[in-house]
C-alpha cells in the first residue's frame, strides 16, 4: 500500500550512487590500509616477499634423454701413451741432472777460484807444471802471540837450505883442489838434496801447526826432530873430514894446501855454527811459549790415539789384519 502512497507527480529525488552502504564500506576498508601500510618496515617487507608469486616457468614438451656412446681406450694407445709419459718424464731428469751438473761445475770452478785457503807455498809461476803444496799465511793462521817466533822459525829454515848449498859449493871447492875428497862432495849433494825438504816438513810444518791449532801432539815432534837437527848442526860445524861437511876442523886442515878454499870453508863452518846457536835460543823460546799453551804429554797421547784410529789407512789395515787372522783362525778349525 506504501507504494501507492508516493507521488509520481513530485520532483525526483537526488539519488547519489557513491552513498551506497556497501561501496561507502569497501572505500573505508582501503583507505585504512593504506594508512597503516609502511613500506620501510621489516614487516610489510616480510609480507610483500611472501605475497609476491614467482615466475612460472614454461612448461614445454620434455625431451628425450641421449644417452652417448663409451669409447673404451685399446691396450695399444694405453701402452703408447704410458711410454711417452715415461720418455718426456726421461727427458725431463736427464734436462734437470745436466742443469745439476753445470752449477756443480761452476760452483767447483768459483771455489776454486776464491777460495781463501788454496795453497801458496811454494809461490811458483802459474805456467810452472808443480803447483804450489802447503798453504802458509803467518797472519790468518797463527795467533798474533806466536807469529814472531814462528817466522823466526822459518827465516831458520831457509837459512839451513842456503848453508846446505853453501857446503855444497865448498865441497866442490875441496874436491877441487884436493880429488881424493870426492866422498865429501858426494855426501854434500846428498845432505843438500835430503835435509833440505826433510827439515821442512819434520820440524817447520809441526810448529806451523802446533801454533796454528795448539796441538800438543805436534809440539812434541817438533821437539824431538828440532833437538836432532841441533845435534846435526853441531856435528857439521865440527867438520869431520869424510863425513860431507866443510866444518871447523876440515876448514883448519885445508890452510896448509889451499888458503881461498879454506876460507871459504870456514865461512860455511860459521854458517853451521850459527844455524845451532840459533836453534838453541829458538828452541827454548818455543818450549816457554808451549809452557804458556796448557799443552801436556797426555794431550798429546790423546791426539795420537785419536789421529791413528780417525785414519783411514789404519782402519782398513786394522780391518785387513782382522779379516786374515779370523780366517786363518777358521781354517785352523
Amino acid at each position: 500500500m506504501s507504494a501507492f502512497d508516493t507521488n509520481p507527480f513530485a520532483d525526483p529525488v537526488d539519488v547519489n550512487p557513491f552513498q551506497d552502504p556497501s561501496v561507502t564500506q569497501l572505500t573505508n576498508d582501503n583507505q585504512g590500509g593504506l594508512d597503516e601500510f609502511n613500506p620501510f618496515t621489516e614487516t610489510s617487507q616480510l609480507t610483500n616477499a611472501a605475497r609476491t608469486t614467482p615466475a612460472t616457468q614454461p612448461t614445454g614438451p620434455s625431451q628425450p634423454a641421449v644417452l652417448q656412446p663409451s669409447v673404451e681406450p685399446t691396450p695399444q694407445a694405453v701402452a703408447s701413451s704410458a711410454q711417452a709419459e715415461l720418455l718426456q718424464q726421461q727427458e725431463e731428469l736427464e734436462r734437470k741432472a745436466a742443469e745439476l751438473d753445470r752449477k756443480e761445475r761452476e760452483l767447483q770452478n768459483n771455489a776454486a777460484a776464491f777460495n781463501p785457503r788454496q795453497n801458496n807455498w811454494p809461490s811458483l809461476p802459474r805456467k810452472c807444471p808443480i803447483k804450489p803444496c802447503f798453504y802458509q799465511d803467518f797472519s790468518a793462521d797463527i795467533p798474533a802471540d806466536y807469529q814472531r817466533t814462528c817466522k823466526m822459525l822459518y827465516y831458520l829454515w831457509m837459512l839451513h837450505s842456503v848453508t846446505l848449498l853453501l857446503n855444497l859449493l865448498a865441497c866442490l871447492a875441496w874436491f877441487t883442489v884436493t880429488p881424493e875428497r870426492g866422498v865429501d862432495f858426494g855426501l854434500s849433494i846428498l845432505w843438500f838434496i835430503l835435509f833440505t825438504p826433510c827439515a821442512f816438513l819434520c820440524w817447520y810444518r809441526p810448529i806451523y801447526k802446533a801454533f796454528r791449532s795448539d796441538s800438543s801432539f805436534s809440539f812434541f815432534v817438533f821437539f824431538f826432530i828440532f833437538f836432532c837437527q841441533i845435534v846435526i848442526y853441531i856435528i857439521q860445524s865440527v867438520g869431520i873430514p869424510g863425513w860431507g861437511d866443510s866444518g871447523w876442523i876440515a876448514a883448519l886442515s885445508q890452510t896448509q894446501h889451499n888458503l881461498a878454499v879454506s876460507v871459504i870453508m870456514m865461512v860455511v863452518a860459521g854458517f853451521f855454527t850459527l844455524c845451532a846457536v840459533l836453534s838453541l835460543f829458538l828452541l827454548k823460546q818455543v818450549h816457554s811459549l808451549y809452557r804458556r799453551t796448557g799443552a801436556s804429554f797426555q794431550r798429546a797421547q790423546e791426539e795420537f790415539s785419536q789421529g791413528i784410529l780417525t785414519n783411514r789407512n789404519f782402519q782398513n789395515a786394522a780391518t785387513g789384519a782382522a779379516s786374515t787372522a779370523a780366517q786363518g783362525a777358521f781354517r785352523r778349525n
